[in-house]
């Protein structure tokens, strides 16, 4: 008897670019959902990220706010666009110890495994910490609010402080992601980010006129991502009374911002495939 040969199944095309794009999108989204949920179920991410920067708004508007005296504005004027920056710096934390913990537990690895966009872990990080950027700046603000602050300089400029805030959490959070897959521990991760991101929020023109500083710290807060966007925030919020020009501080804010993205999103990129 002679065998028959089966007929053998022609290959299946390749995806399209639209409906590789698709699948990517879709990865993604998953992976941002689940981000979310896990931040919404972790009581130290949301210390990190809405109870925190809370207790800083009501210590420094009652405790700290009638010993700083601040020309044509009121403290809280000043204060609230140093806040919601530091918040947004601070936003990168729950980023870093994310990665660290799902690095060190295997879950990389697991996700890495799964036939999904290799780009959605990354992006999908970056999608759920929007998110939870956008939810704490809101809930600061309302803060903000409830304790005598205003945007005295209209809608639109509003709009565009709070859209100036979150690209630089969005910056911030991609230091925070190389260095959560670089050093890949948790505890390490975050005695890291007190070393760098404290002098930089603190150090700055967040909570009080760097005039008032030793003058050799002064030039280190003068020329220093934080500073220059928080005074563009302060200029979009509250306009001639924050007494900073928007347009300068505005561009060196960007080109600081687009620096950080640029150097920064190929490392993290790297670290993820490096990380195991």
């Amino acid at each position: 008897m002679t065998a028959v040969a089966e007929p053998v199944a022609p290959p299946l095309p390749e995806p399209g670019l639209v409906t590789r794009a698709r699948w990517s999108v879709s990865d993604t989204m998953t992976i941002a959902r689940r981000n979310l949920l896990v931040w919404m179920r972790v009581p130290a991410y949301i210390v990190f990220t809405i109870i925190q920067p809370i207790m800083f708004v009501l210590m420094f508007r009652y405790v700290f706010g009638g010993a700083i005296p601040i020309h044509g504005t009121s403290y809280v004027e000043f204060l609230m666009p140093g806040i919601l920056g530091q918040t947004a710096a601070f936003a990168c934390f729950g980023t870093a110890i994310a990665l660290a913990q799902e690095l060190q537990k295997g879950v990389i690895d697991r996700l890495r495994s799964m036939p999904m966009s290799r780009s959605a872990v990354l992006a999908g990080r970056l999608v759920a910490d929007t998110a939870r950027i956008i939810v704490t700046i809101v809930i600061i603000v309302g803060i903000g609010y409830a304790v005598g602050f205003r945007f005295i300089n209209g809608v639109i400029p509003a709009i565009g402080m709070v859209l100036l805030a979150i690209v630089f959490a969005l910056a911030f959070c991609c230091i925070a992601a190389y260095t959560g897959l670089a050093i890949g521990d948790e505890e390490s991760v975050q005695a890291f980010g007190l070393i760098w991101l404290f002098p930089l929020t603190f150090v700055s023109s967040a909570f009080v006129p760097i005039y008032t500083m030793p003058g050799w710290l002064q030039a280190f807060a003068n020329n220093q991502p934080v500073t220059y966007t928080i005074n563009a925030m302060r200029a979009l919020a509250i306009g001639p009374a924050s007494h900073q020009p928007l347009g300068p501080n505005l561009l060196k804010s960007l080109a600081w911002l687009i620096g950080i993205f640029v150097v920064f999103v190929p490392l993290s990129v790297r670290a993820y495939k490096r990380a195991s």
